[in-house]
């Protein structure tokens, strides 16, 4: 094992040039987040089209089965903070590495058993019942996900690159959600809508159980960042207790609050695109659902796409920037998305998606790096966590209800594209209370850290 001071060398060498090391942390976190995130969106999609059918009783009105079917999916939501504060601390006290390969493995158990559920049919209310259980349960796990995942890379990155390299986890996101919609695609090309109905959706929660065990492989062979190791040595050395959810409230409020905020619209908008959309089309104009799918998968595709050089961006002129941008035009997303839905043209339509997805990349491809910055090593993976999925329960979860609810009382988006101006300005706030840190060190951090500590702040 090197030393302190040769990990010091290799972290400060060659800070513009990307490392071998570098790729293959990225292709590990990857790899996982791209399997955890495909069976958490495989979710949203089916909650979208099938299970409000298959897991509720009837009561004369589709929205009403939509909107049970997103309230569980709200469940996943809540958990998400309960497992951030968990894994966090775990990530934070013993490594990103076992922490990851944790959670991979339960999100993973928990979207196959999805698979094999009973219908409302078959056991009456026992199948939400055990579909709550299933998604809390999931929703827990990838809670501890996202921050460990996007650390793994951002604690490994070049200084001049962070931002660049850290996007590459968030661009793995839409690739799992292209997976989950291809899969559907597929099996609505191919059954007939009863069969899909009946056995056709569960055939992408099984295949979980495959993709899970390719991404832990991958995962097993990542390695842990110097900068993490010497900061676990040094709190160890000095028997401190500095890490956790008490500790970096009682630090850092500021810094998880700046985190929630920045958070919030990004979220809300993306729940928004992806699945509120498909309510809309499917509902308000009974739109194909293959078409629907198809859609989706090309918006994806384009995601993808985008968020690495809209990352790169970030590292060249600044995060605030790039982010406020991101926010202000997700805020004019709506006023111009549904009218464009309402032609029912497919590729407008698909224009109109790929739109709210490219706005929302703006915010997603530098937020790794914006949340990294924002807390020392000791304390980074509780600190983004926290900040991350607490947000979730007052964003995500609740975006495609309040959006759907609001479709069934009021018949017009426009409540929902004030919902979305809203929520960017809470955004554009945080962003606005930010310093710049573009090109910083994660050292100087944990330096000035050290420094407050030592003074008792």
């Amino acid at each position: 094992m090197e030393s302190p001071a040769a990990q010091q060398r290799t972290a400060n060498a060659s800070p513009d040039a990307p490392t071998s090391r570098i790729k293959r942390v990225v292709a590990a976190s990857m790899a996982g987040t791209v399997v955890e995130w495909y069976e958490f969106f495989l979710y949203a999609t089916a909650a979208s089209l099938v299970f409000g059918t298959f897991f509720f009783p009837s009561s004369g009105s589709p929205l009403d089965g939509i909107i049970a079917a997103f309230v569980t999916y709200a469940v996943g939501f809540v958990a998400r903070p309960l497992g951030g504060i968990v894994f966090g601390q775990i990530g934070d006290r013993f490594g990103r590495k076992p922490t990851l390969q944790a959670t991979i493995i339960i999100v993973g158990a928990a979207t196959f058993l999805m698979g094999c559920l009973p219908g409302f049919a078959s056991v009456g209310y026992w199948a939400p019942a055990m579909l709550v259980a299933l998604r809390f349960i999931q929703g827990f796990a990838v809670g501890g996900e996202w921050g460990g995942a996007v650390l793994l890379v951002a604690e490994q990155s070049p200084n001049r690159s962070r931002a660049f390299w850290a996007s590459w986890p968030q661009a793995a996101v839409p690739v799992g959600n292209l997976l989950a919609t291809t899969v559907l695609l597929v099996m609505s090309f191919i059954l007939s809508p009863a069969a899909f109905l009946d056995w056709g959706w569960r055939v992408a929660f099984w295949l979980s159980a495959v993709i899970v065990l390719v991404g832990f492989y991958i995962r097993t062979h990542v390695e842990e960042a110097p900068i993490f190791l010497e900061a676990k040595k040094q709190v160890e050395q000095e028997k401190a207790t500095s890490f956790g959810v008490v500790e970096v409230l009682r630090r850092y409020p500021k810094g998880v609050i700046q985190a929630m905020g920045v958070r919030f619209a990004e979220n809300i908008v993306y729940y928004i695109v992806v699945s509120f959309s498909i309510v809309y089309l499917k509902v308000v104009h009974s739109y194909d659902t293959s078409q629907l799918l198809l859609a989706l998968l090309i918006a994806h595709i384009i995601h993808f796409a985008v968020i690495p050089p809209i990352g790169r961006l970030a590292d060249l002129i600044g995060r605030k920037p790039v982010y406020l941008t991101g926010a202000i035009l997700s805020a004019t997303w709506a006023f111009f998305a549904f009218p464009m839905f309402d032609t029912l043209n497919p590729v407008v339509i698909v224009a109109a998606v790929a739109l709210g997805l490219v706005f929302h990349a703006g915010m997603y491809a530098p937020q790794p790096a914006v949340m990294a910055e924002l807390f020392p090593t000791r304390m980074r993976y509780s600190g983004v966590s926290l900040g991350a999925q607490v947000t979730a329960i007052l964003a995500g979860s609740l975006a495609p209800i309040l959006a759907t609810q609001w479709l069934k009382d009021f018949g017009s988006w426009l409540p929902i594209a004030l919902y979305i101006v809203g929520a960017c300005v809470i955004t554009s706030v945080a962003v606005l209370s930010l310093k710049e840190t573009r090109g910083i060190s994660l050292r100087d951090i944990d330096a000035a850290d050290a420094e407050r500590a030592a003074r008792g702040k």
